[in-house]
């Protein structure tokens, strides 16, 4: 049941969203989606948290489909979440349930990075109340901060915070290669 909800719920999507794969056809990736059950239920999760994914993209270099989540505001099942289990450690007094990076990889995917994010916010207008985090570049992450990004004023702002501080507005968003 769960195979057939998730692939009719991206096959929608997919049709209504078009400037989010031009030149990708529907029937190659359901029979990708199709051959790969696990990755199946990882869409389910994306779906389940609130991300919404659809797919961005086709990477020929690794042949693999690229989906992200593209709901329009950082998804919320996966808001109020410091940065890593480092940050979450550190915090002495109210702890967020989680950390993004753990929760990513409990659901099966990857952060997006600087790159992937504005990749994702040239196809659509994404964040515009919220913020996501973002994959943290060391040098930055070793001093105790963390990047995340939104959408303002017309712009694509990637901005810095303590990576364990948490908000009821940001959470993050995946990526999922199949």
């Amino acid at each position: 049941m769960l195979t057939h909800n998730i692939l009719t719920l991206l096959q929608t999507r997919f049709h209504q969203n078009p400037q989010r794969h031009n030149g990708l056809q529907w029937p190659a990736i359901k029979e990708k989606l199709e051959a790969n059950p696990e990755k199946l239920e990882i869409l389910q999760k994306m779906e389940d948290t609130g991300g919404e994914p659809d797919v961005v993209g086709f990477d020929a270099e690794s042949g693999k489909y690229l989906f992200m989540d593209c709901a329009a505001e950082s998804p919320k099942g996966r808001r109020s979440f410091c940065y890593d289990k480092v940050a979450l450690d550190k915090r002495k007094e109210n702890k967020p349930k989680n950390n993004a990076m753990d929760a990513a990889a409990e659901i099966g995917i990857e952060m997006l990075d600087e790159d992937q994010y504005r990749y994702l916010q040239s196809l659509g207008t994404f964040d515009t109340k919220t913020s996501s985090w973002l994959v943290t570049p060391e040098n930055i992450r070793k001093l105790g901060g963390a990047i995340f990004g939104d959408y303002r004023y017309g712009t694509v702002f990637i901005y810095h915070n303590g990576a364990d501080s948490y908000y009821a507005a940001r959470g993050f968003r995946g990526l999922l290669r199949l």
